[in-house]
């Protein structure tokens, strides 16, 4: 990273001090790392659940209240942690966070049945709640408008690539070391990355290595005026329209993605699909999630640049998103391990678009002193939201075990039609209202 410090041979406009040249991306590298971390550890578990049904004599049921207990500390943690951030700031709050979900992946092979693993996924799930609020909150401090969706997007991406790439590490490790072991190695990832935190991370207002350029350029966007304003509570929050569009654009897009996170190994078993010979479709889905991060952020960050208002911007991108995923009622009609990839790698493309514009949303709209507070109280509706559908997943299943490869039809319907109506709710709540004139909220 040295080697991207400005030095002698340049005009230094910083005075002569040692800087990082587009200092505000080399941070965006740490949440995007963060977030692949997050993500490994926790696809260790539904990538495994095939094996430890078959070992511990699950049913899907009992999957189900493992991946709610996570859902359900997750849940809980989103608001607190997102409170949290607001209150210690970004680089302590996430630095306890990440060192928590690391220990308890580092002890999670100390379980020895049903209630053991629940209890780990629970912890694990209070601590990895802390990562989408702390990012959306260096985010907001860190980047200007216009580079908000693609900054977003980058660090969002990890969590399709964290998916993408622990079937290959998870697997591996199984296959030849056990479960345990599987386990374990994910949770080594959080070490090194809390050391280049603690060193790089500050706020630009403070960092001794920005350039005084870049620390311009931010703070000219991201500085704000609180002339007779103080930080706003909970219940003054959740009185706001843009609060629960930003609330509900998560809540009924996030749990589309989690079902398919969790849930989709066990799908392609129950389609008759092998994971060894579906193990590409495995790897589609978060590829496609990836890309489409990237899709609504830059598309959505071009249009401010070429003059769309910031509500226009993001919405266009909402609309696409909703009326993509769709495409997920379509699966219900075929077995053929080919259509199904491209059925869920359209729709989860269009999921992704929709669900960095949700993500993005807290920091277009508020202020940074509510920032992760927001973002955390759409994380517990999206939890909630996932929690909801893991499970009617579970009782779904077990009783429609006679159904072969129709055994998650009617999942398939709901999560098609969900995010659709949630684009909806979306487009009405989100707007300039008298609490944007007023000064609550930004303007869009």
């Amino acid at each position: 990273m040295q080697h991207a410090a400005q030095s002698g041979g340049q005009p230094n406009p910083s005075g002569g001090r040692r800087t990082i040249s587009h200092l505000r991306w080399w941070i965006g590298a740490l949440l995007f790392a963060s977030t692949v971390i997050n993500y490994v550890d926790r696809q260790t578990l539904s990538l495994l659940a095939p094996f430890l049904k078959r070992d511990y004599h699950w049913t899907y049921t009992d999957y189900a209240a493992i991946g709610i207990a996570f859902r359900l500390a997750y849940s809980i943690g989103q608001t607190l942690c997102g409170r949290l951030m607001d209150r210690v700031g970004t680089k302590r709050g996430l630095t306890i966070t990440v060192a928590w979900y690391s220990l308890v992946s580092l002890l999670t092979p100390l379980a020895r049945g049903f209630y053991s693993f629940l209890g780990f996924r629970f912890f694990l799930g209070a601590a990895e709640s802390g990562n989408w609020p702390a990012a959306t909150k260096a985010v907001s401090e860190w980047f200007p408008k216009h580079e908000r969706g693609f900054a977003t997007a980058f660090f969002d991406s990890g969590s399709s690539i964290g998916g993408a790439i622990a079937p290959f590490i998870v697997l591996w490790i199984y296959f030849r070391y056990g479960w345990r072991t599987a386990f374990l190695v994910p949770g080594l990832l959080g070490i090194p990355w809390l050391l280049a935190w603690r060193w790089l991370y500050y706020t630009p207002q403070e960092h001794p290595l920005i350039a005084d350029a870049e620390r311009q350029m931010i703070l000219s966007d991201t500085s704000e005026v609180s002339v007779n304003r103080v930080r706003p509570r909970w219940r003054d929050l959740l009185k706001l329209p843009q609060t629960w569009g930003t609330i509900i654009a998560r809540t009924f897009t996030d749990p589309v993605f989690f079902f398919v996170a969790d849930w989709f190994p066990i799908y392609l078993v129950a389609k008759g699909i092998s994971l060894k010979s579906g193990l590409i479709a495995v790897w589609i889905p978060f590829v496609a999630a990836d890309l489409g991060n990237f899709f609504g952020g830059g598309v959505s960050d071009y249009l401010i640049k070429r003059g769309w208002s910031v509500g226009s911007a993001r919405k266009a991108l909402a609309i696409f998103g909703g009326c993509g995923v769709t495409l997920l009622i379509p699966t219900i009609f075929t077995v053929n391990v080919s259509l199904l990839a491209l059925l869920f790698g359209l729709a989860i493309f269009s999921y992704a678009s929709f669900t960095t514009i949700a993500n993005v949303l807290p920091s277009d709209l508020f202020h940074s002193d509510s920032v992760a507070s927001v973002s955390g109280l759409s994380g517990t509706g999206a939890a909630i939201g996932t929690m909801m559908v893991f499970l009617l997943a579970g009782r779904l299943a077990d009783a429609r075990l006679s159904t072969g490869t129709h055994l998650f039809d009617p999942l398939m319907i709901i999560a098609g039609l969900t995010p659709f109506t949630g684009m909806l709710l979306v487009l009405l709540l989100v707007r300039n209202t008298e609490a944007t004139n007023r000064g609550l909220v930004r303007r869009i």
